[in-house]
């Protein structure tokens, strides 16, 4: 098994305290998520509320898939710096922004996760939001402004739940990549299907123990819209909801350590404007 070792340099930039879980980037207007460890038996929980904290954010946002990207951004080159390669996400943040510009299009607002890879590399899914029908940008363009490995764009046409199936790529690692990184232990190895219909075998949760300890692990502009959290019964959550369909379900029971259950948890999504033959399992 390999050991990987990460920098955890922090990029020198300017941020405004916005509060105790926000900070303001000076530079680029760039809305950034506080995470507080206390020690390194947090860092897997850590992650794991901040997936949940992306989901809900993808989900506030992402409510036509035509007015949307979805790109992936690749390394490259093996760059463990995590400071160098969110410094690189920013400078082509701006040079799409000038190239967008020049043509005419819209003002664009976006959220972008950092995904680590078994063999030490980073991703980017980033996803970028328009007022109206978004641009055709070709794959080889996308690719120049990026300038530091290829990129692909693919739709979430037909996705009835896009934060629970773009935060399970930050998630789960496949086999071979989660048996060369040494995160095999503990995972739960299941098989998925792709869109394109391939099958393959992930470990679930691997790559959750790929991230650094205090990492951001998402980053959003400043335009993009929190998602509302609010406390209310079953009955006037239901009645809010509508016929809206149910896009995801988990229950999860909560148990002390002699086994006893001391509660049990449901997490329910529904998704306005999702047909019933566009949903896809997540």
């Amino acid at each position: 098994m390999s050991e990987i070792r990460w920098s955890r340099s922090a990029p020198s930039i300017p941020v405004r305290k916005l509060d105790k879980d926000h900070g303001l980037d000076l530079r680029t207007g760039e809305v950034i998520d506080y995470e507080h460890i206390t020690n390194r038996a947090e860092d897997t929980a850590s992650v794991k509320r901040s997936l949940l904290k992306l989901r809900d954010l993808i989900n506030a946002n992402l409510t036509n898939p035509e007015t949307a990207l979805w790109v992936t951004l690749t390394n490259a080159k093996n760059e463990v710096d995590v400071a160098r390669v969110y410094e690189n996400y920013r400078r082509y943040w701006q040079r799409l922004r000038y190239y967008l510009g020049k043509r005419g299009h819209p003002s664009v607002e976006y959220i972008a996760a950092i995904e680590p890879q078994g063999r030490g590399a980073w991703h980017f899914h980033c996803l970028f939001f328009f007022p109206g029908k978004a641009p055709f940008i070709p794959n080889d363009e996308m690719a120049r402004i990026w300038g530091h490995g290829f990129t692909k764009t693919q739709s979430l046409k037909g996705v009835g739940n896009p934060g629970v199936y773009l935060t399970s790529y930050l998630d789960g690692l496949e086999l071979a990549g989660a048996v060369s990184a040494g995160v095999l232990d503990g995972g739960r190895l299941t098989e998925v299907e792709g869109r394109d219909g391939t099958r393959k075998a992930v470990v679930k949760g691997a790559r959750l123990r790929l991230y650094p300890p205090g990492l951001n692990i998402y980053r959003h502009s400043r335009g993009v819209k929190l998602p509302e959290v609010f406390k209310t019964t079953e009955g006037e959550a239901m009645a809010a909801v509508g016929d809206a369909p149910l896009t995801y379900e988990k229950t999860i029971s909560i148990t002390d350590e002699a086994g006893e259950v001391k509660n049990i948890i449901n997490y329910r999504t529904f998704t306005r404007g999702v047909q019933d033959d566009e949903q896809s399992e997540n």
